[in-house]
C-alpha cells in the first residue's frame, strides 16, 4: 500500500503543476510590445548597463548566514529531545557545534564576514 500511494501522490502533484501552469497560459493575458521588454528598476526606467554583476563576497555572505540559519533548525528538535535522550544528545551536539564553530573561524580567517 506505501508504494502505491507514493506514486499516486506524485503523480497528483505533478498533474496538478501542469493544469495549473496549461490554465493559467490559456486565460491570462498576453500583450507584446516594446515596452515590456524593457528593464525597469522600481517603475522607474534605468539608467546605464542593465546588467550589473555582484562581487562573490555577498553570495559567500549569504551561504554563510544560510549555514548557520540551518543550525538553528536542528537545534530545535535536539532541544526537544535532549532531556529524554540525555549525554548522548549532548555529546552529539558538541561535536555538531564545534565543527560549525571550525566553519566559522575558517571564514572569520579567510575574511569572508567582512563587509566591503
Amino acid at each position: 500500500m506505501g508504494s502505491e500511494a507514493i506514486i499516486v501522490f506524485l503523480l497528483a502533484g505533478i498533474a496538478l503543476v501542469a493544469g495549473a501552469n496549461f490554465l493559467s497560459n490559456l486565460i491570462s493575458h498576453k500583450s507584446d510590445n516594446p515596452q515590456k521588454r524593457e528593464p525597469y528598476e522600481s517603475g522607474m526606467t534605468t539608467v546605464g548597463p542593465t546588467w550589473v554583476q555582484f562581487k562573490v563576497g555577498y553570495y559567500l555572505f549569504a551561504i554563510l548566514f544560510l549555514i548557520f540559519d540551518v543550525e538553528v533548525a536542528f537545534l530545535i528538535p535536539w532541544a526537544v529531545v535532549f532531556k529524554d535522550v540525555g549525554t548522548v544528545a549532548f555529546i552529539e551536539i558538541t561535536i555538531f557545534l564545534v565543527i560549525l564553530g571550525l566553519g566559522l573561524l575558517y571564514a572569520w580567517k579567510k575574511g569572508a564576514l567582512k563587509w566591503e
